[in-house]
């Protein structure tokens, strides 16, 4: 048996799973879930996941739901497969990496949320300019905090799953600036976390990653 993924097209947290699966080379049945469709509002979804959430990974049976969860299973469970560790082995080393992941989960991501909404699911005339205003704030803060830790090549120096956690979130609010005209995105990008997004950008199972949608949008 293989793994099962399941994933949801431009959620950052089933991007960094997917990123993880890259490195590690795992085989998996990739499940691209429909947010429009209702896919994750099914009895049979709730069976995997109650929260309703992506993303969903199947392991020989074993389920397992919260992204920053999956990406630590994928490191215990097969820790040297494919490109090798996400995690420094040394405890102080690894317990860094998962104060970094924390960080982007507890501050930047609910930060930043409410401006992604206010973008991606509203018609412009509709946009509230002081929620997207409080979101750009917030992102200029939270990446100042980043960008002074960062050590370069990647976040932490080495590739880690910090990079696999921060990277998703700054490409998604990238998009805004991209493809809905706010400003204020990249430029709130120091020049030191901009290198470590190009770094993971050209990581050689990058692009197979990207959101199937924005291939199309």
């Amino acid at each position: 048996m293989t793994m099962t993924f399941h994933y949801g097209s431009g959620s950052p947290f089933a991007w960094r799973v997917w990123l993880a699966l890259e490195h590690k080379r795992l085989a998996y049945d990739f499940r691209l879930m429909s947010f429009s469709s209702g896919d994750l509002r099914t009895d049979e979804y709730a069976q995997l996941n109650p929260r309703r959430k992506v993303p969903v990974l199947v392991d020989n049976g074993f389920v397992l739901y919260e992204s920053a969860a999956i990406v630590e299973y994928l490191e215990d469970a097969y820790p040297l497969s494919g490109e090798g560790r996400l995690f420094p082995e040394h405890p102080r080393e690894r317990a860094i990496v998962r104060r970094v992941i924390l960080e982007a989960d507890q501050y930047l991501s609910p930060g930043v949320r409410p401006m992604l909404h206010e973008v991606f699911f509203k018609p412009e005339a509709e946009r509230d300019p002081t929620v997207i205003q409080r979101g750009r704030d917030v992102l200029a803060e939270e990446l100042s905090h980043f960008e002074r830790i960062t050590r370069g090549p990647f976040l932490l120096g080495a590739l880690t799953a910090a990079d696999f956690t921060l990277y998703p979130m700054l490409a998604i609010t990238l998009r805004l600036e991209q493809r809905f005209g706010v400003p204020g995105i990249r430029s709130a990008i120091g020049p030191k976390l901009q290198n470590s997004m190009a770094q993971v950008e050209a990581l050689p199972y990058f692009a197979k990653t990207i959101p199937p949608h924005w291939n199309v949008n």
